[in-house]
């Protein structure tokens, strides 16, 4: 929906700069054809969306050309990331799923053996971003205001100020929404999506399009299963009905089950990102 409705034009700030928002405004014209008798799509048209005095060839031309520029920005943050051997990770999921518990985990079992990088995503205050600057890691917030989700743009001018090491782990933590996200390619090597079991199992199949994305669905909190209804398995299946290739993990961030597969996901990743660049230590 945020590909028509350019939600949260202007307001975006970025920890040390201001940084204005440049996709371009997107007046509502009614549709002269279609004042009687036309068609309520609500998400079922071409478009896939649905917005007030759009018709829906007009909205997939707005949604062509905001993701277009996007994607421009996005291949420069990829070229980055390949010329400095830097693995870069998008971790997306709904609010509330553990991301940043993950997160703190994470660095801190890992920052002897790797330089990491984080940048925060969230609507306001820089609570994430303090709390992981406090396990040592640097990190950099990134407020969208009435934004749903991080662009290509926006991690550009973050990766201006965080400089991340040549040859580190860069963690993306994404605004907490399951919708927008998916369509906006940032230059990472790799979407993972978070999963918590208090959620319901059915959420690959209720937000297809950000389980189509990613590569790695992380399923979390599963220290908590013992007192939920959750189907593990049911859940794998909507997963890679959605994506066959997708992979599952299991672990819990707070009690720490499952995570060195994470971490050895994390190593095999990493590796790939340095094939072909020797000047990367490894």
């Amino acid at each position: 929906m945020c590909t028509v409705c350019g939600c949260g034009e202007g307001e975006t700030k970025i920890e040390a700069q201001d940084h204005q928002h440049d996709h371009d405004h997107h007046h509502h014209h009614h549709d002269e054809n279609g004042r009687q008798g036309h068609t309520h799509d609500y998400g079922q048209g071409p478009a896939h969306a649905h917005a007030p005095g759009l018709s829906q060839s007009r909205m997939v031309q707005i949604e062509q050309d905001i993701l277009s520029k996007n994607n421009q920005y996005a291949a420069a943050n990829r070229n980055y990331f390949q010329q400095h051997g830097i693995l870069s990770l998008n971790l997306v999921s709904s609010p509330g799923s553990g991301k940043t518990t993950l997160l703190a985990r994470t660095i801190g079992d890992l920052q002897a053996e790797y330089a990491i990088s984080v940048i925060e995503g969230d609507q306001q205050t820089a609570n994430d971003a303090e709390r992981i600057r406090a396990t040592g890691a640097k990190a950099i917030q990134i407020n969208t205001g009435k934004g749903c989700h991080l662009d290509g743009h926006m991690v550009g001018h973050a990766l201006e100020t965080l400089k991340p090491d040549r040859g580190s782990l860069l963690f993306i933590e994404n605004v907490g929404n399951l919708v927008c996200p998916a369509a906006f390619d940032l230059g990472e090597a790799h979407k993972v999506a978070i999963l918590s079991v208090t959620e319901g199992e059915d959420k690959p199949i209720k937000y297809p399009d950000m389980f189509h994305a990613a590569d790695l669905m992380l399923l979390n909190k599963i220290d908590l299963l013992p007192y939920l209804d959750f189907d593990v398995q049911r859940c794998i299946e909507y997963a890679k009905r959605i994506n066959p290739k997708i992979k599952v993990l299991q672990l819990s961030a707070t009690t720490g089950e499952g995570m060195q597969n994470w971490y050895q996901w994390i190593a095999a990743s990493r590796q790939m990102a340095q094939v072909g660049n020797p000047a990367v230590p490894a």
